[in-house]
């Protein structure tokens, strides 16, 4: 019957039968041995399309961070020093080992600090915001800036996730990770600091003046460029499945009562 369909259809039924195929194999899903990128896994945690722990988390020894400009710029193109007061803020957050932004509130910062929390006694900081103001004096040809660094703790710990269905062919996924966070001030005898910083205005700068009348002012443009006071942050685990791809525990135990 197939080959009379054959010839009465000619070519027509040829290229509907190839369609088909190309149309069969683009709707098959990815190959059960392909592997999740770690942004892949830590989405699913967020959504909490995976059921995620942050397992065995390791707190580091607190340390000052980087310092970082939190106020305006000042600068001074009269011929005598300048004194004033600036107001400055600042917010630091968490970020993991991609150097990924942890929200404060999020799914991923409730397990961490669920974590931390049953092993230390004590909850996980993620995001510190502080303000204030500060006098300072500049010098002519000068430009002026308050500068901050915080308190900064790491958490080192294994992320695993299971899946009420096979993910990239596995019920479970592992991976490593390095979470940096803020810490309370004075943690570990470490304490946050804010200082005036000055230096010498650039010729670009100097030329600006003109525009100013040999006044100061003030400018929202940031002058300090941050420095990497500590060593490269840990790059993340590779994700490892779990040892065999049986379902959740939860699951067996439904599939038993059935």
């Amino acid at each position: 019957m197939a080959n009379i369909l054959m010839r009465r259809s000619g070519r027509a039924l040829l290229v509907g039968a190839a369609a088909a195929v190309a149309l069969g194999a683009a709707a098959l899903p990815a190959s059960a041995d392909s592997e999740p990128t770690t942004d892949q896994l830590m989405a699913d945690c967020a959504s909490g399309v995976g059921k995620c722990t942050f397992n065995d988390p390791q707190v580091g020894k607190a340390y000052l961070g980087n310092y970082h400009q939190v106020s305006n710029t000042l600068y001074n193109c009269s011929t005598s020093d300048a004194t004033q007061g600036l107001n400055w803020s600042d917010k630091v957050g968490s970020t993991d080992s991609l150097d990924v932004s942890i929200t404060a509130g999020g799914k991923i910062a409730g397990i961490v600090d669920l974590s931390v929390t049953a092993k230390y006694g004590h909850t996980w900081t993620t995001e510190h915001s502080d303000g204030g103001s500060m006098g300072m004096t500049v010098k002519p040809g000068e430009v002026g800036w308050i500068s901050r660094a915080q308190v900064m703790r790491e958490v080192d710990g294994r992320w695993q996730t299971h899946y009420d269905d096979p993910h990239w062919g596995h019920y479970y996924w592992f991976w490593d990770d390095t979470i940096t966070s803020p810490a309370p001030n004075d943690t570990d005898g470490v304490k946050n600091t804010v200082i005036v910083k000055t230096r010498p205005m650039t010729a670009e700068e100097k030329a600006s003046c003109g525009g100013h009348n040999g006044k100061t002012f003030l400018s929202k443009t940031k002058v300090e460029v941050p420095k990497n006071d500590k060593a490269p942050r840990k790059a993340p685990g590779k994700p490892t499945p779990g040892q065999d791809d049986k379902p959740p525990a939860r699951e067996e135990k439904t599939d038993k009562k059935q």
